[in-house]
Parts: C-alpha cells; sequence; structure tokens
C-alpha cells in the first residue's frame, strides 16, 4: 500500500483524549505489503476504567493494574512509528490520543497518518457505511476479539487483503498514497510548526498578514483539514490563491461542533470585518414585504427594514430580501405569475385600470371585477413560499452541542430567532436570563437557526420563559 506504514489499534477509557487514557496498544509495521513485526501491549492508564468500557473491551482493571504506564513504553512505541504512516480506523481518535500522551510526557509527536475509513470510502464510493463492523460484514471477515487492539488490527489487515484481491494493488496504492498527499504543501512563508499544531477539532480560524486585522476567518469541523485545503496547489480561485499567498500568521478558537463553529464564524466576520469574507461581512439589512390587515387598503403590501421589525411577530413577514431592488423584483414576478394587480401592489402608479389588465394578466381588482378579500387572499397564498417561520417555541430554547473529543460543551439561547449567546452548560444561564436583551433579528443568525432546526438529532431544550 505504501513504502512503510503501521497498522494501529488503541482501546482506551473513554472518546476524549485530553482526559481519557489509552489501556491497550497493537500494532502490526509493514515494509511495503511485507509485515515485518507486531506489537501489541496493555496500558496502565492510571485512572479507573468505568463499567461500561469493562464491558466494551473486556479490559478491566485488574488487568491493567501491573501492566507498564504509557511513559515506559513510549520509547519502544516510537520506535516502530518512527519514519512511517501511521494508519488507523478513524485515526483522527487514535492520534488524538497517541499526541495527548506524549504531550503529558513532554514529547510532541510529529506522524503522517492515513484513514482506512477514508480510504475505504474512496476505494468503495458505492457503499454507505464505512464503519468497522460494515467493512468486516461486507468482506465476510472473522473477528474473534472485537473491541481488543489487536483484533481489530487484524480486520484492517483482512480489509486490505480482501481490497487488493478485488481492486488490484495499484489502485489501492494510488489511493492510499493521493489520500495521504492530498494535492497540499505549505508556502514556504508559514511556519510548519504552527500548522502541526492545529487540531482536528470543530472550530473557527483566523488567517493574519501584515496587520492586526485579519484576512480571513473561517470555521470547519476539522480545523487542520481545512486551514490545509487553503494551500492547495489546484486553487479553486483567485481569491484562494490570494489567501494563501498573504498569511503569515494563524489563529484558531476550537468549538463544541459544527453549529458553533458557524455561529462564532458568523459573530467575528461581523465584528472583525476580513477583507476576503465578501458575503459574511455584507451588513444585510433585512427588508420584508408585509400584508396589510385591510384587504381593500391600497398599496396592499408595504416594505420593512430590519429595524422596524419586531422578532415576536416575525410571522407576519413575506421574504428576507437584501434591498429595496430584490425585494420589488421578486414582488413583479409574482404579480405576473398570479394574475395580481400590480397597481393595487403599489408597482404601478396611475388612476384606473392597471396596464396588466388590459394585457388580461390581471384579474380585475382594479377595475371592481374581482373582491378584494379574493385577491388579498390569493396574494397571501402567492407569497405563502417567501413566509418566514413564526418562531415555533413558546419561549427561549437552548441548544446544546458536545464534543467529546476535545470536551468541549455549549448550549446556545435563543428567542424568536435571535441569538442571546452562549454558555457552558445549564447551570451558566442565570447570567443570561438576568440580561435584558434588545432582540435584533440577523438574517444569517436566522437562517443558520432555521438549519439546525431541521435536523433530526439536534439537541433542544425549550424554557417557557426565563431560563433559571
Amino acid at each position: 500500500m505504501l513504502p512503510s506504514y503501521v497498522l494501529l489499534d488503541l482501546e482506551t477509557t473513554g472518546a476524549t483524549p485530553l482526559k481519557d487514557r489509552i489501556t491497550e496498544i497493537a500494532l502490526i509495521k509493514y515494509e511495503g505489503e511485507q509485515e515485518v513485526s507486531r506489537w501489541q501491549t496493555l496500558v496502565n492508564p492510571e485512572v479507573p476504567i468505568s463499567s461500561f468500557i469493562q464491558q466494551l473491551t473486556g479490559i478491566n482493571n485488574e488487568m491493567v493494574a501491573n501492566a507498564p504506564t504509557f511513559k515506559q513504553i513510549s520509547g519502544e512505541l516510537l520506535d516502530y512509528l518512527n519514519g512511517t504512516v501511521l494508519c488507523a480506523h478513524n485515526v483522527r481518535f487514535d492520534h488524538g490520543f497517541l499526541k495527548n500522551e506524549f504531550k503529558r510526557i513532554g514529547i510532541d509527536l510529529r506522524q503522517k497518518v492515513l484513514c482506512t475509513v477514508k480510504l475505504s470510502r474512496k476505494l468503495y464510493p458505492q457503499h454507505r457505511s464505512h464503519g468497522l463492523d460494515a467493512i468486516i460484514a461486507r468482506h465476510e471477515l472473522v473477528c474473534e476479539s472485537r473491541h481488543r487492539a489487536m483484533g481489530d488490527v487484524e480486520m484492517m489487515v483482512g480489509f486490505l487483503k480482501s481490497a487488493r484481491q478485488e481492486l488490484g494493488d495499484v489502485v489501492i496504492r494510488n489511493t492510499a498514497e493521493a489520500l495521504l498527499k492530498g494535492s497540499k504543501s505549505l508556502p514556504s512563508h508559514i511556519d510548519a510548526q504552527l500548522i502541526d499544531d492545529l487540531p482536528e477539532t470543530p472550530g473557527v480560524y483566523l488567517f493574519y498578514g501584515d496587520t492586526s486585522l485579519p484576512l480571513y476567518i473561517g470555521k470547519s469541523i476539522n480545523i487542520r483539514e481545512r486551514v490545509l485545503s487553503h494551500f492547495s496547489r489546484d486553487h479553486a480561485s483567485t481569491k484562494e490563491m490570494r489567501i494563501s499567498q498573504e498569511i503569515k500568521h494563524v489563529e484558531w478558537i476550537e468549538t463544541a461542533g459544527g453549529f458553533s463553529a458557524l455561529l462564532l464564524e458568523s459573530k467575528l466576520v461581523k465584528e472583525r470585518q476580513p477583507i476576503y469574507n465578501r458575503q459574511l461581512r455584507r451588513e444585510r439589512q433585512l427588508c420584508s414585504w408585509r400584508i396589510a390587515e385591510h384587504p381593500t387598503q391600497v398599496p396592499i403590501v408595504s416594505l420593512v427594514q430590519v429595524d422596524e421589525i419586531d422578532p415576536a411577530n416575525m410571522g407576519q413577514l413575506f421574504g428576507t430580501f437584501r434591498s429595496k431592488r430584490q425585494a420589488t423584483e421578486v414582488l413583479y414576478k409574482i404579480a405576473e405569475q398570479h394574475q395580481l394587480c400590480q397597481k393595487v401592489l403599489g408597482l404601478e402608479s396611475g388612476k384606473g385600470a392597471c396596464f396588466a389588465h388590459q394585457l388580461k394578466r390581471c384579474k380585475g381588482v382594479c377595475a371592481g371585477k374581482e373582491a378584494s378579500e379574493l385577491h388579498c387572499l390569493r396574494l397571501t397564498q402567492a407569497m405563502a413560499a417567501h413566509k418566514i417561520k413564526t418562531w415555533p417555541f413558546k419561549g427561549k430554547i437552548g441548544i446544546h452541542e458536545k464534543n467529546h473529543f476535545n470536551d468541549k460543551s455549549a448550549l446556545h439561547l435563543f428567542e424568536h430567532w435571535v441569538y442571546l449567546g452562549s454558555v457552558e452548560d445549564e447551570s451558566a444561564l442565570d447570567k443570561i436570563a438576568e440580561d435584558k436583551l434588545e432582540l435584533i433579528f440577523d438574517l444569517d443568525t436566522y437562517k443558520l437557526l432555521l438549519k439546525e432546526l431541521g435536523k433530526p438529532k439536534v439537541k433542544i431544550i425549550e424554557f417557557e420563559s426565563s431560563p433559571s
């Protein structure tokens, strides 16, 4: 597959590298396609193993009591890893644990890595699932010790052997090399040490040039992967090329998840106005159409600006337009498609019937041939696709995100589509509850929240009144 690589698997006390520890390590080292060595050991995690993990892995506190600590086996492990590519199923997990364990003993692990989950996706795109259990079933592998380190390593060996038989050595090698290389290289003016420190977690990153103002602010569920993509030799746009050439310094902020990163990115872009974030940094002064309460009123619709909007009454508005021109163009199209009167809509001035009625493109409310009530009803139905969603909750809500990889937690508070702020957990909600915040509608927040609420597994906490 590669000139020199190690297939490795870990068992741990939990899923969070910052606080959980390794209990078992197994690896098989290859030179080309030839196995040259294999090694496995239990590891004393120096913390208790929970009953759940004991049941899952079969590794209990008694088994590791007299096992060596990670520090004691670290030198031998480094010898196996030296000069190789570390391959693991969901390598981000195993690599994260190894980096943190080495960091605790003062060693900065620098290791090329390859994820066999990604390899499986590239080799078998027709399949939906690429977890180890799915691969075992798909390739009819036999595993005698699932959730033990060497047992899982041997399943990766079986997967690669099966893939070579089905697809050939050349395909496997080329795919692995493409994943490893990723067509990414660092410009000479970027500090490689800084890039090496980038986390593989959700968050926001900030690119700086020669000044204290950021050039660009971005977000990703994997900061390291996204930042490196900016240095691709195949730049997708002129903007990407310019960003790559001008960057001198990178900063990042880890978050609890993708939604947290989206909210933070939107906030920081509006605050710091980076020159390459043209879309998000625009001050989006929302325009929206409001239909009059009385069907005989002319014009029957009025355009309202963001500072005139009460977020509690958003359900009475239609459309989220960035300008009066855009709003008017949409209204013209609706009038033409549904034979509505442009004069009653305020799109045409003058006396008598509208011009469209003369062309038989208006049903004649302006000429007394259609009741105002019916015209208003047709208008409401025609505008339904543009209606802003009514706030679907009784009061405030919190959306909770938890990331076990970096141990970040966030509870984001909203009311009537307005973002009120974030805390780490419910116990810290009192301060936000006491603050009397002005509800100011923001189009970006509305769209982000609407999309998040549509996800099946989003964790929502409802508060009928003030969360306290």
